[in-house]
């Protein structure tokens, strides 16, 4: 690793144990020894609380260019917040996240991904008082094992953080039985398109949380075929960088949907697989990771203390190659989702999940356009299908909603075009006759029927109606067109919703405030203005006057710009791309 890099993490990570020394409990409490969080006010066991910042203490005590290299007063606080993850372990081995998730397997596993590799720095070095602390380490990580041998979890990722968690534990403690566990979820096969996406479609987080946790596995289990879809998806995100090192997050299927992050959790993914692939563009990616970073990550993918376990020292003979910069890319063109979605009617469920969701975007067509300062993203299976960043200037999300269905209509057939592509929603909807005699079920006959004890998955459908909604986008020569069109259907109202950032300047000739940070805009040119970068826009219209549609895309922190129309139209979005 390059001195500067290095450097780098050591003073965010002494920013990290700084933090921790001035907001760790000590009251003798069963709060003694966690850290605050800034956020609930509480101490959690979590991979991003006290576990997180027992990661930084640890990294500090074995770094050398560390402020807080061998600190005694360091050394303490390690002491008691270990003390605190003991306590907060529950008799069967779990942890509680704080938030949510009580006793639970995956978010235990998340903190055994990283107590593991903390145990290991400090049992295996060669100081003593640091293999004193190592016995709580290890520990945590005994008491755990029953918990990683029976547990379960909630997400498609989750499935992955047990095995990594069940790889470190049978590396220290070589229990067959782990390696047995680990078996029956890898045999559920591997979620990964042939283009590198993952199911959650979460560039943000979740990938690289995937990521680590394959790596993981495919060291301790002796497993390199875990590495395939870890390949795939960070050539992947090679894609999905914005200008000033953001990544792509507008089609996500988890709560990093449309907020802003970095490379900063792909730091290990990168460095690690650069070395072992000898990869240049994996090293290429590593440069702007470490360039860009902006925090270490929790306990389980953690900057400085994963660095320590894994040094990849030869990480700078890596040659380097040019990342993309001008660019028109789609991936997922070749998984079946349609047929996949057929599929699924026979899987049992009735599409039907507990604490979790069943992602059927995964592997929905996704095409990606950059040109040095400007950058794209068109969608399907999303509830926005466009968005657009030209140097500061950005148009955060373009989504389309109907009174319909009613709501967001997600589009989703998908043709590449010379200038962009097509891509078209056909909704459906329909009423519901009476049961037939022989499906009425004995409540039926009763003085009070409850309606949610009827079969109502067996009633015929009436009078199935069908509207279609297609939309082309057309790159041109610093602007783009997008052509919005609905079938004959009279009287269906629709609404364009625009997200613009909250600190963006918007001006329009006919921009009507409809709101906080709400707008209605019926016609004229509308500018966007970031800096000195620019978009401007034409295309508004009010056709009707609803400011929100049902089930429509919500606003978050963005301005929100309204275009209101009624079918049957045709109707142009044209936007610019300026500097001022």
């Amino acid at each position: 690793m390059h001195t500067n890099v290095l450097e780098k993490l050591i003073r965010f990570n002494d920013r990290d144990v700084q933090f921790a020394l001035a907001h760790q409990i000590s009251d003798g409490s069963r709060n003694d020894g966690g850290v605050i969080d800034p956020g609930s006010g509480l101490p959690a066991a979590s991979h991003g609380g006290t576990a997180a910042y027992i990661a930084s203490m640890t990294a500090a005590l074995y770094s050398a260019k560390s402020s807080y290299y061998r600190s005694e007063t360091v050394l303490a606080a390690l002491d008691r917040a270990l003390a605190f993850m003991l306590r907060r372990q529950h008799d069967d081995g779990t942890i509680s996240l704080g938030s949510t998730n009580f006793n639970s397997p995956p978010d235990t596993a998340f903190v055994v991904n990283g107590i593991a590799q903390i145990y290991l720095l400090l049992s295996e070095g060669e100081w003593e008082a640091g293999k004193l602390q190592a016995e709580k380490a290890k520990m945590f990580l005994q008491r755990a094992v029953p918990a990683m041998l029976t547990g379960g979890g909630h997400t498609p990722n989750h499935r992955w953080v047990l095995v990594a968690a069940l790889s470190w534990l049978y590396r220290i403690f070589d229990d067959e039985r782990l390696l047995q566990r680990a078996e029956q979820w890898l045999a559920e096969g591997l979620d990964c398109t042939a283009d590198g996406e993952w199911t959650e479609r979460s560039n943000g987080i979740y990938n690289a949380v995937s990521n680590i946790m394959m790596i993981y596995a495919s060291i301790w289990f002796k497993r390199p075929q875990l590495l395939e879809p870890v390949r795939r998806n960070l050539h992947m995100m090679a894609y999905m960088v914005h200008e000033d090192g953001e990544v792509v997050t507008d089609y996500s299927g988890r709560q990093d949907w449309g907020s802003q992050h970095n490379l900063s959790e792909y730091f290990l993914c990168y460095q690690w697989m650069a070395e072992h692939d000898l990869d240049p563009l994996f090293a290429a990616m590593f440069d702007l990771t470490a360039a860009t970073m902006t925090h270490l990550g929790p306990v389980n993918n953690h900057a400085l203390l994963g660095s320590l376990i894994f040094p990849c020292k030869q990480l700078e003979q890596v040659p380097r190659i040019a990342l993309p910069d001008h660019y028109r890319k789609v991936f997922n063109t070749g998984y079946p989702v349609s047929e996949q979605l057929e599929l699924m009617k026979q899987a049992g469920h009735h599409g039907i999940i507990q604490h979790s969701s069943m992602h059927t975007s995964f592997g929905a067509p996704v095409m990606r356009m950059k040109e040095g300062r400007q950058s794209a993203t068109i969608m399907t299976h999303s509830p926005s299908f466009f968005s657009l960043r030209y140097g500061e200037a950005k148009l955060l999300a373009v989504s389309a909603a109907t009174a319909f269905t009613p709501g967001i209509v997600p589009l989703e057939q998908f043709e590449e075009t010379e200038t962009g592509c097509r891509m078209q929603a056909t909704m459906e909807k329909g009423y519901y006759g009476p049961l037939a005699a022989e499906h009425l079920p004995a409540s039926a006959q009763q003085e009070i029927s409850a309606w949610y004890l009827l079969p109502h998955h067996l009633r015929p459908q009436t009078h199935v109606q069908q509207h279609q909604l297609s939309v082309e986008l057309v790159q041109g020569a610093g602007e783009w067109t997008i052509r919005l069109s609905s079938d004959q259907r009279y009287d269906v109202m629709t609404q364009i919703v625009l997200l613009f950032p909250k600190e963006a300047q918007l001006i329009g000739e006919e921009l009507q405030a409809a709101g906080e940070h709400s707008w209605i805009w019926g016609g004229g040119a509308l500018l966007c203005t970031s800096g000195s970068d620019c978009l401007q826009l034409s295309g508004g219209a009010r056709q009707h006057e609803a400011m929100h549609m049902r089930n429509s895309l919500q606003q978050g922190g963005a301005q929100k710009v309204v275009i209101n129309l009624v079918t049957p139209f045709v109707h142009e979005l044209k936007i610019s791309l300026l500097q001022i």
